[in-house]
């Protein structure tokens, strides 16, 4: 898998990951929307871990500079 995310945009997603899972930890987004977002943040802090977007692939998108 070639890198595609770069530092920047693996700041930005963390961020918005761990925001995610603190708020959906606090009771604050609840149920299916909140599973939902939970779920999409895990996918945020893989992207973050491996560097690698699949959708940043497939729509040929590289951050990585």
């Amino acid at each position: 898998m070639e890198k595609n995310v770069g530092l920047v945009d693996k700041i930005v997603r963390g961020i918005v990951a761990l925001a995610i899972i603190i708020v959906y930890l606090l009771g604050w987004i609840s149920g299916i929307v909140g599973l939902i977002l939970a779920v999409g943040s895990g996918m945020l802090l893989s992207s973050v871990m491996s560097g690698h977007c699949p959708l940043y692939a497939k729509l040929g998108i590289n951050t990585n500079r």
